[in-house]
């Protein structure tokens, strides 16, 4: 994903600069699974200029071949200027040559400005994004948290990675039999009508991501080991304005101001031998995507799974179900550039 591609989608932006809700933040900010985390954190605060990709921090391991970690990454940004400004920020992990191990976990919005109060710290937007790396083979592997700002304001102006609030956590051990979900390929413009849309006029009402947004759907095994299992899902939700070039025109209905709100329902089903739903497992939330944001991530998990042994399987299935509530209608983000992945989820096992 180039930096250029994506945000030609995030920034018709430096337009208005009312205030917008933040989202709900992550639940839970540590590793996932068994064993330890290390958090590796920025120590000085770093300037990302616009149209600039820097790394942040990095975090390098010896991994077996198919060896799994779960890793986290927090960029929190202030920025310089009053105006709009997009932030991507990208958590990538690298082999020994230097290549790109296949997929890079990606989280983006904009940040509304240095004099927003709409944040939990005003002037400071965080972004989280999750990677279940699999090694593909036994090395050395190094992952970065990189952040990008982009925008086509006038003047000098660059946003600022925070010190000690932006960070990348990798757990110290594998994550056995752990397994990422992605849904289907979802370019930034949508040139060829591939995305996923909720909302009015032509969109779909509703939607389940991971299950008939086109992706494969999988039907996940609980290892024979475990005592319980837990879940996590990133949904990122980009506002289809009038004007915007992040979504294809029969989709634009309003003009920028509008907003949309939306419901999401992450669930996590445990099936019977026959294939069919024995227990559910759920969290929900109502999101508002504002068009000054632009880009929307919810995050939503569920922990502490039993594995019921009356259902006769230790067969999960992960979907997330959006549906469209009011205001613009909102693009369900995905793959872009073949490996940069907005929207994907991670099922773990926990061990006695």
């Amino acid at each position: 994903m180039t930096t250029t591609t994506f945000f030609r989608g995030v920034l018709v932006a430096a337009l208005a600069m009312a205030p917008a809700l933040l989202g709900s933040a992550p639940a839970g900010t540590g590793g996932t699974g068994a064993g330890s985390v290390t958090r590796v954190t920025l120590a000085a605060d770093k300037d990302i200029p616009r149209g600039v990709t820097v790394d942040l921090v990095r975090r390098t391991m010896t991994l077996a071949a198919g060896e799994k970690r779960h890793l986290r990454g927090r960029l929190e940004a202030t920025s310089t200027t009053t105006g709009i400004v997009g932030l991507t920020q990208r958590v990538r992990c690298l082999n020994a040559a230097g290549a790109t191990v296949p997929v890079v976990a990606a989280s983006a919005r904009n940040h509304e400005g240095s004099d927003t109060a709409a944040y939990a710290i005003p002037g400071h937007l965080p972004l989280y994004a999750d990677l279940l790396l699999t090694a593909p083979a036994a090395g050395l592997y190094t992952c970065v948290l990189q952040g990008t700002a982009y925008s086509t304001l006038p003047g000098t102006y660059h946003l600022t990675a925070v010190a000690g609030s932006t960070w990348l956590e990798a757990d110290d051990t594998g994550q056995t039999g752990a397994h990422w979900w992605q849904n289907p390929a979802c370019e930034s413009a949508d040139p060829t009508g591939s995305c996923t849309y909720v909302g009015g006029g032509p969109a779909r009402r509703d939607a389940w991501v991971f299950y008939d947004d086109g992706t494969p759907v999988h039907k996940w095994q609980a290892h024979p080991g475990a005592a319980t299992v837990s879940a996590r899902a990133n949904v990122e939700l980009t506002t289809c304005y009038q004007g915007t070039s992040s979504c294809i025109d029969e989709m634009e209905a309003y003009p920028r101001g509008r907003n949309a709100v939306v419901d999401t329902r992450l669930e996590f089903i445990q099936l019977d031998t026959t294939g069919h739903t024995c227990r559910t497992h759920s969290t929900s939330a109502r999101r508002t995507v504002t068009d000054d944001a632009h880009h929307s991530v919810g995050y939503s998990a569920l922990s502490g799974i039993p594995i019921d042994s009356a259902c006769g399987t230790r067969t999960f299935l992960m979907r997330v179900y959006v549906k469209h509530v009011s205001g613009q209608t909102v693009k369900i983000d995905g793959v872009q550039s073949g490996s940069t992945s907005l929207t994907n989820g991670i099922a773990f096992n926990h061990f006695p």
